[in-house]
């Protein structure tokens, strides 16, 4: 492992995992800057519209060290940009902890450690970044591994449940559908879910509802 590797890091925060089957648990997140996706709801857009700060590896190391016991969970923008993250995931992990990593489904995640939870986002169409999806990777991720649908519409719902069925994802991944808001209700999504008791859950981002307002270290 390298060990003077740079990363160019949006924010670093210590918040509550608000999303995935982790949500609720104390988490320190490494938001790394840069994406290659534009997606028409993206509530991140700083991560790409502000340079990111050069940070040296060793400098993450040690600041994950202060939270011994949270989660770590690396995202972006896109996190798999970066060729210095390879060497941070294998860092924590080498030093025992859970990692997390939220990647937008548009690059191969063949590198990843398996060790680390993958959880993939996979673009609906409404996002406007559908046709982006490495859909090889889909079969690269491992049942600790999660896959999100972002949905927007009715049209998203009905793609993500043709692509959980064509592709047999529920057993390769766990499987979460989150509503857009202010384009879905969430118990509208909630009812859909329900009326084809598809094996996925729903989520809405709870960090939103612990801080409403709050765009950033949430």
């Amino acid at each position: 492992m390298r060990d003077d590797s740079t990363l160019q890091i949006s924010e670093i925060f210590y918040s509550i995992q608000g999303e995935s089957s982790f949500a609720g648990y104390p988490c320190l997140f490494f938001r790394l800057s840069g994406c290659n996706l534009r997606c028409s709801y993206c509530d991140a857009k700083y991560t790409y519209e502000e340079p990111g700060r050069p940070t040296p590896l060793n400098t993450l190391l040690s600041e994950a060290a202060r939270y011994p016991k949270a989660l770590i969970e690396i995202t972006g923008g896109e996190p798999l940009l970066q060729a210095g993250v390879y060497p941070l995931m294998d860092g924590l992990l080498a030093a025992g902890r859970t990692v997390l990593l939220e990647t937008n489904g548009s690059l191969s995640i063949k590198q990843v450690p398996r060790e680390v939870v993958k959880i993939l986002d996979l673009k609906c169409p409404d996002s406007g970044m559908a046709e982006k999806m490495d859909l090889a990777n889909l079969d690269l991720l491992t049942p600790h591994d999660e896959i999100k649908f972002v949905v927007s519409s009715r049209a998203d719902y009905d793609w993500a449940k043709a692509m959980i069925a064509d592709h047999r994802l529920a057993e390769k991944a766990k499987l979460i559908l989150s509503p857009v808001i202010g384009r879905i209700t969430p118990a509208l999504l909630a009812q859909w879910l329900m009326d084809d008791a598809l094996p996925a859950r729903i989520q809405l981002q709870l960090h939103t509802l612990l801080w409403p307002g709050m765009q950033r270290g949430v």
